[in-house]
């Protein structure tokens, strides 16, 4: 209830409650002759009846000046709360104002955090696209200056040339696919297929890599053959990524990169576990995003584009699926992702 009517209400209790002692006290005594009694009640009554018309009428002048106020103040919410100013009070407008401050933050919070982002997505491309942009020219330059009369460095110089430009295609082929993902240009073209023999394919295709690096790579089954319904261009893609990384990061002598199968239910769940370096906790929410490295220090002129991961999650993501990452620093890393079964 109100403050002011509150307030109206003791003050027209106590009026009466005073004025009601002074009756008995003095009809007790014999001091009241009848007019005067008549007169005491004439007084109780009229103040009582004033006090009821000074509420009626301060509360009419409240309301007027209130749902005035709020007309005014409400010029500066938006239309859908303005719509309803006509049935608000203070209290009402005040949580309108809070809700309207807290949404307002929210959204301010979440523009800085974009703003953030962009700069660092900006700093990042820039910094992938001059490694081997200046690569380019310093082989060119030299090439130009003369070393292009010497057989073995032209030769030279025009494979590293070569690799560079393979480099800058491979980051523009992928940002245009992740562009494509998320403005949803991009269909799957779904098919069922065996997807141990994918994999066994892809073993097969990643050996010589691992055993530079002295990796073993394993296929755990639940089945020897286990079908699913995806994009097997994609999927394919997804798992070449996920095995590549597992053998990069693999830096022990006995280093082993083991794929699982498993069927559950409707979906088959694959896992992609390696024995590595693994993952910082305070990475494991970014490794994800475009560009993001989980080691700072390493060499960008391996050929790679910096969104082997991202492309994987939006792959995933078309597919209705999403993937997890588990870790612990130093021992190693499982990438996780379901598919939908094969009938």
């Amino acid at each position: 209830m109100k403050f002011y009517r509150l307030t109206f209400f003791a003050s027209l209790f106590l009026t009466a409650v005073m004025l009601m002692l002074v009756y008995v006290f003095d009809a007790a005594n014999h001091s009241f002759s009848e007019t005067d009694q008549q007169f005491l009640q004439t007084l109780i009554l009229s103040t009582l009846i004033l006090i009821i018309i000074n509420y009626l009428v301060v509360d009419f002048l409240f309301n007027f000046y209130g749902k005035r106020q709020i007309r005014k103040i409400s010029t500066i919410l938006p239309e859908e709360i303005r719509d309803e100013e006509s049935n608000l009070n203070f209290k009402e407008l005040s949580q309108k104002f809070t809700d309207l401050n807290l949404k307002n933050a929210t959204e301010i919070d979440t523009m800085k955090g974009m703003e953030t982002y962009r700069k660092e997505y900006i700093g990042n491309i820039s910094h992938e696209l001059k490694t081997p942009l200046f690569t380019i020219q310093g082989y060119v330059d030299t090439l130009l200056e003369g070393g292009v009369e010497n057989l073995a460095i032209r030769d030279k110089y025009l494979e590293r040339i070569d690799k560079s430009v393979e480099r800058l295609l491979n980051i523009v082929k992928d940002l245009d696919m992740i562009n494509q993902f998320e403005s949803g240009e991009i269909t799957l073209n779904k098919s069922k297929f065996d997807l141990n023999h994918l994999i066994r394919e892809l073993i097969d295709i990643l050996d010589l890599e691992a055993q530079k690096k002295h990796t073993k790579i394993v296929l755990q089954t639940s089945s020897n053959q286990i079908f699913v319904l995806a994009d097997k261009q994609k999927i394919s893609q997804v798992l070449l990524n996920l095995i590549s990384n597992a053998i990069y990061y693999s830096n022990r002598e006995s280093a082993t990169v083991t794929v699982k199968t498993k069927v559950q239910n409707q979906k088959i769940l694959v896992e992609v576990e390696d024995n590595g370096m693994g993952i910082k906790p305070e990475m494991l929410t970014r490794i994800f995003e475009r560009f993001y490295r989980i080691e700072s220090s390493r060499n960008r002129n391996d050929g790679g584009s910096g969104l082997g991961l991202a492309i994987v999650k939006h792959i995933l993501e078309a597919h209705q699926e999403n993937i997890s990452v588990e870790s612990i620093y130093l021992e190693g890393a499982k990438f996780s992702f379901s598919l939908q079964k094969g009938t």
